[in-house]
């Protein structure tokens, strides 16, 4: 038994790895929105492109990373309670997937999965803005019936390419560089 655990090359831990999102941020220096009020200042910057299902909303970074308010006792900066601002360099990405249009959480995690993949390519091309993918409308469930078929990612993924290709040529979201 010990010969057999031993000769594995892949840990069986859920933590040996690096997720999804983590990758993305380590390889391309995008943190991923993670608090309610970094999501609801991007929501609330301007809507930049939208699709059929869905839409991407972009703000300035200082927006989802505010400075820390002095504590006016001491006279100090807040360390403990605030978040540090993140470099200019690094962009901030967040994916928005309601049950209202993705009944099934396997569906919705497979959506969210597809967002952070598709926008990892895109990444170079896009400024350093806080942006939320968020999906603005249903898969129709007579066409896609298993709600995690390979049918429906490819279609997925095929709006999300078409939504960051559209993005990347934004004037204010692009950074006019191509896709190498």
């Amino acid at each position: 038994m010990a010969a057999l655990s031993s000769t594995r090359a892949v840990p069986k831990a859920a933590n040996a790895w690096l997720s999804n999102s983590a990758w993305v941020g380590a390889v391309l220096n995008v943190q991923r929105l993670k608090t309610r009020p970094q999501f609801q200042a991007a929501l609330a910057g301007k809507l930049g492109v939208r699709t059929t299902h869905f839409a991407l909303h972009s703000c300035e970074l200082a927006q989802i990373y505010p400075a820390p308010m002095p504590d006016s006792a001491s006279g100090d900066a807040l360390t403990e309670s605030s978040v540090a601002p993140a470099p200019a360099s690094l962009g901030a990405l967040g994916a928005m997937v309601p049950k209202r249009w993705a009944k099934r959480a396997v569906t919705r995690n497979a959506i969210k999965r597809q967002i952070y993949s598709v926008s990892a390519q895109f990444a170079p091309q896009l400024r350093p803005r806080g942006h939320v993918v968020r999906l603005r409308a249903g898969f129709d469930r007579k066409e896609f019936i298993s709600a995690s078929s390979d049918l429906l990612k490819a279609a997925v993924r095929a709006e999300l390419l078409d939504l960051f290709a559209r993005a990347s040529a934004h004037p204010q979201l692009g950074t006019g560089r191509a896709q190498p």
